[in-house]
């Protein structure tokens, strides 16, 4: 027997009985996305590799050790996309829709990055990416923060997130603070473990969200950035806390958070968990005033986020327990007999075109009424429609409560339509 192939380490399938879930929740973020007015985006997962090392930062994690790269038969350098805010950016400048213009866009997909796999972090991620280009004000920033609020209430879980806050300045600002923080770090090289060595000449803030608790306890003294801030970024960070206080946003302002990416500038934000155990990012983003503009485009402000929808999903289920999706099957129809069998395809098109919203499955294998019923069962339908010699005579319908809620009814087919439409919602 020839040897089984499987999925590639970190890259999972998702089953029937998982993507129920995965729409409802993919559904929720469409319905919030539209409500502020934003429009879908899709870029391809392959992009040119220069795009992700100009935008995201040679020297960063996700360049130096995590993307997928290879060339094509052309020799030319081809990855699948670690992230989606400079594939957004490069087809913003490609298609005309950035330059003096405002657009609020928003894209969901696969991502991929080379990493050890674990619960929630996978090497084929999902993410749903929210870019805004053209606005420049701390009023853009605001809503997009707000925007994620209203989606943590939609999905349920408002009450186990927080928000963490903070202000990375503009370039020219960070290169001060960047030299005073190596400065003061070159005295505690005897506590930075070999990553933060590395990052010590490479990218040093990165430092700041180090999870190592001897280099925290360092850094809880050493110089702080907002001392470093430029004043367009203070007026900036005041003005959008302003708005979050008013909005009754509630956030902590954490100096360490830097994120990960060299492209952030002015706003950096994250909502965090600990429901999951170890505290976690379930959606993190900034400004990027000047990504366009390093990509080739003309100078335009950027602001936008990420989430990863596996960890989302992990967070759903841990805190709504209780959670009803819509049900994969409204009504199974079992039938007998070759005339009943005709009846009951005309029957399933019809239900179909009368109540489009519902799902109607139709028994297409061999098995007696027993055997039906356990399909009818197992499909989680609500009713089933039975179709015998009977009912073909007299042109009627048996409706049986797969639930047990309403007695059995022999109806005429239209009232029968009638009393699914009346108790589907029941």
């Amino acid at each position: 027997m020839a040897k089984t192939i499987q999925a590639i380490r970190g890259m999972n399938d998702c089953l029937p009985q998982d993507t129920p879930l995965w729409q409802w929740l993919e559904a929720t973020v469409r319905r919030v996305l539209a409500s502020y007015g934003y429009q879908e985006i899709r870029m391809p997962i392959v992009e040119s590799t220069p795009l992700f090392k100009r935008a995201i930062g040679e020297v960063t994690d996700v360049v130096e050790k995590e993307m997928f790269t290879f060339d094509d038969r052309d020799d030319e350098s081809l990855t699948l996309r670690p992230e989606g805010t400079a594939g957004c950016v490069r087809a913003g400048i490609e298609h005309g829709l950035l330059y003096n213009q405002e657009q609020r866009l928003w894209y969901m997909g696969p991502m991929f990055r080379y990493e050890r796999p674990q619960k929630g972090r996978y090497r084929q991620f999902h993410q749903i990416g929210v870019e805004v280009f053209g606005i420049a004000q701390a009023e853009i920033d605001a809503e997009l923060i707000l925007l994620t609020a209203r989606l943590w209430k939609a999905l349920g879980i408002a009450e186990h997130v927080s928000l963490q806050l903070n202000s990375i300045g503009s370039l020219e600002a960070r290169n001060h603070y960047r030299q005073a923080l190596v400065d003061f770090l070159q005295n505690h090289l005897d506590i930075l473990d070999e990553d933060s060595k590395r990052r010590l000449t490479t990218n040093p803030l990165r430092i700041l969200d180090s999870k190592n608790e001897k280099i925290q306890a360092v850094l809880n003294h050493a110089p702080k950035l907002h001392d470093y801030l430029d004043e367009d970024s203070k007026q900036h960070f005041a003005r959008l806390c302003q708005i979050l206080d008013q909005m009754g946003i509630r956030y902590e302002i954490n100096q360490k958070l830097v994120r990960g990416l060299d492209y952030y500038n002015k706003t950096v934000f994250e909502w965090v968990t600990t429901a999951l155990g170890a505290q976690g990012t379930v959606c993190g983003g900034g400004r990027y005033d000047g990504l366009v503009e390093q990509l080739g485009g003309h100078a335009t402000s950027g602001v936008g986020f990420a989430m990863g929808v596996e960890r989302l999903i992990l967070l759903v289920q841990e805190v709504n327990q209780d959670l009803l999706l819509p049900q994969a099957v409204d009504v199974y129809i079992v039938h007998s007999g070759e005339a009943a069998t005709l009846l009951a395809f005309d029957v399933a098109e019809q239900l179909r075109s009368t109540y489009p919203q519902k799902n109607v499955m139709l028994h297409c294998s061999a098995g007696n009424f027993k055997k039906q019923f356990k399909r009818a069962d197992k499909s989680g339908a609500r009713f089933a429609i039975v179709i015998g010699e009977e009912e073909v005579q007299n042109q009627q319908l048996v409706i049986k409560d797969l639930q047990g809620h309403h007695q059995q009814q022999q109806l005429p087919i239209e009232q029968a339509f009638a009393f699914l439409a009346s108790h589907w919602n029941k």
